[in-house]
């Protein structure tokens, strides 16, 4: 297999390489869409933070069938350097610590794990990670020094649609443009914390139209995670391999 390329639970699809316009100074968003993400940004910068999300993605295979795959995601933040993520789903499990100096990446199922300096900070260290997999993953966003900020890089406009209920709870439902053709559709709670419950991000420009959906649930501010949670201590039989550009699902995996 391409090494580690099967941390695609990380990943939705080929980051798009369209020509983009010059960012605006400020994106224009209404004032409700605006309240709203304020508020969330309080939420997502807490100096502690766990949550669970379930995400599916729509891939094509060779022949351009659209597919989808799905994975189950459980995220532990400690700010400002530590990160644990676990991703089980249709293909395998896969596991990412970060403990302020190194991200590791392990395949439980494979028993291959890959290791590569990422000092400052969980921003950076993603930013690193990613580029290094060429691949985009929206929940990036969350990790941001200022995760509302994060969310609103490339975005030009947005406004709340209404409103919609979400396992018994109100949310606002908010649209934004972002540039090179890509949409975000964000469902948080009517509250004072506004936590995250749903996420929907399509890839207009993109062959097939991709979108990437996450649920949230479990959203957990009071954890107290040591450092030992972050650090990641290779099994005796599993093996080091390079970190290598993720290979997209539906394509033949190199053994």
């Amino acid at each position: 297999m391409s090494a580690l390329g099967a941390l695609v639970g990380l990943a939705t699809v080929p980051t798009a390489h369209a020509q983009e316009p010059a960012l605006p100074v400020r994106p224009a968003l209404s004032e409700d869409a605006d309240a709203a993400l304020a508020t969330l940004n309080k939420t997502l910068s807490a100096s502690e933070l766990s949550f669970s999300a379930k995400t599916s993605r729509v891939y094509l295979n060779e022949s351009g069938q659209p597919l989808h795959i799905f994975h189950t995601m459980k995220v532990l933040v400690r700010r400002p350097d530590r990160l644990k993520i676990q991703v089980t789903g249709d293909d395998g499990a896969n596991d990412l610590f970060y403990d302020g100096k190194t991200v590791s990446l392990f395949s439980p199922d494979r028993k291959v794990y890959s290791v590569m300096p990422a000092p400052g900070g969980i921003p950076a260290a993603l930013t690193e990670v990613l580029d290094r997999l060429n691949i985009d993953f929206p929940l990036v966003n969350f990790f941001g020094v200022s995760p509302d900020q994060s969310l609103l890089r490339k975005v030009v406009a947005g406004w709340q649609v209404g409103t919609a209920t979400i396992d018994g709870v109100e949310c606002r439902h908010l649209f934004f443009h972002q540039m090179a053709g890509t949409e975000m559709e964000l469902w948080v709670e009517n509250t004072n914390a506004a936590i995250p419950r749903r996420l929907i991000v399509t890839y207009r420009l993109l062959p097939g139209q991709p979108r990437f959906v996450a649920e949230f649930t479990n959203w957990d501010s009071k954890a107290h995670p040591s450092d030992s949670v972050f650090a990641f201590q290779p099994p005796a039989d599993a093996k080091q391999v390079e970190l290598m550009p993720a290979v997209a699902p539906g394509q033949p995996r190199r053994q």
